[in-house]
């Protein structure tokens, strides 16, 4: 499937799995490229030791595959470390680290093809482990508990209780339902913008432009299951060869570039009533449309990572200079979203505070530059405005990387 042109996040071919966790222990294949292997260091089996390598770690090598799952953590230790994992089998594989008796999840890799070892660093406490092995195409195997004890004041780092898509579907049709409220309210604002257009009045237009425009950056989490709706209410230039004035770029951007740009009100009621024409059919549709529960949590972080993306770097600047505006609806979407992933995250995410903390931080930033109305375009930010916007919103970036990789499903069978 090929992503429309215009800016919104893909609808992904296959599930990105989050990174991050508060201290890094949730780490992926592509996340560990930093640990050092260790070079000719013991082969997986029951006498492996473990060995010190360059980065200073303590290093074991373990076997991952159907047969030996977890084979080679023999002399178990509390502390920082790296588990090179090697895939024995012969087909791909992921390998969790989990809490014997919990299952949370301390670390992961996934991806590990046939023959080939990979690091996977993480911090242990006392308690008791297992390495959990999920070969392409067959059956999950849990590996033999190690227990580790006398690790004194060491704790362990942060891990994950896996959630099951079954948990994801209250909190998921719950926003569905708020999902709906909001294209009729869309629809609504939208149709004040299409009458300002029609009967010439352009000052009305461009005043009625950023309240409707603001209701649709609200919901962000749900812009995959819009489809091609998206490209048609809040599509962009960007892959058509004509620019501005492609027949292809249709939406908000597409009125906002002819009301900021001299443009007479004939000329843009066929944009606008293509817009509200887009809009209606987005809110006549919706109570068809079915979110994918396994999507909620990772569309929390990757509204303000688009944002940082394109609003906080002007990209999306058809004339009005709102980004501001825009990254303050897309802030208010993340935290509606969060709302109702809630219950599943009191109880699993330890730095829930520190996001709601920073929600808050980032939401007092950018109510700073919102004049009655009016926002301020980011060209007329100061260098220590535009370096504290960056800095709040990236913090919190990267704090909600957490609540993707929380609510993530992880494959159990």
């Amino acid at each position: 499937m090929t992503a429309p042109p215009h800016r919104r996040r893909p609808v992904l071919p296959f599930r990105r799995r989050p990174v991050l966790l508060a201290a890094g222990a949730l780490l992926t294949a592509g996340a560990v490229t930093a640990c050092v292997l260790v070079a000719g260091g013991a082969g997986a089996g029951r006498d492996a030791r473990p060995v010190a390598a360059a980065d200073g770690l303590r290093h074991t090598t373990v076997e991952i595959g159907t047969s030996g799952c977890g084979r080679g953590w023999t002399r178990p230790a509390a502390g920082r470390q790296v588990f090179d994992l090697r895939n024995t089998s012969a087909t791909a594989a992921e390998a969790y680290l989990v809490d014997a008796r919990t299952g949370a999840v301390h670390g992961e890799v996934e991806g590990l093809g046939p023959g080939t070892t990979r690091p996977l660093q993480v911090t242990l406490g006392d308690g008791s482990y297992a390495f959990t092995c999920l070969p392409d195409d067959a059956d999950a195997v849990t590996g033999p508990t190690v227990r580790i004890t006398g690790g004194g004041k060491v704790r362990s780092g942060p891990a994950a209780v896996p959630v099951t898509q079954q948990e994801l579907i209250p909190p998921t049709l719950a926003y569905q339902k708020w999902i709906g409220a909001r294209t009729v309210e869309l629809a609504r604002r939208t149709d004040v913008l299409r009458a300002a257009v029609d009967r010439g009045d352009l000052a009305a237009a461009r005043a009625a432009w950023l309240p409707a425009h603001l209701v649709y950056e609200r919901m962000g989490a749900a812009y995959g299951t819009f489809g091609d709706a998206d490209a048609e209410i809040d599509g962009t230039t960007a892959g058509l060869s004509g620019g501005v004035r492609d027949p292809g770029f249709a939406g908000f951007h597409r009125v906002e570039y002819g009301l900021w740009h001299g443009e007479s009100a004939s000329s843009l009621r066929g944009p606008a009533d293509r817009l509200a024409g887009a809009v209606h059919a987005l809110r006549d549709s919706w109570p068809g449309r079915r979110m994918d529960p396994a999507d909620v949590g990772l569309r929390a972080h990757e509204i303000l990572e688009n944002t940082v993306q394109f609003e906080l770097t002007g990209r999306t600047d058809y004339g009005s200079g709102t980004n501001l505006a825009t990254a303050r609806a897309n802030l208010d979407g993340t935290r509606a979203l969060l709302g109702y992933l809630r219950p599943l995250l009191r109880t699993r995410a330890t730095g829930l505070t520190g996001i709601e903390t920073w929600m808050s931080r980032a939401r007092h930033t950018l109510d700073a530059f919102d004049h009655d109305g009016r926002w301020t375009p980011l060209s007329r930010l100061t260098r220590a405005q535009r370096e504290k916007v960056d800095a709040d919103l990236g913090e919190l970036v990267e704090r909600l990387a957490d609540v993707a990789a929380l609510t993530d499903v992880r494959r159990t069978a």
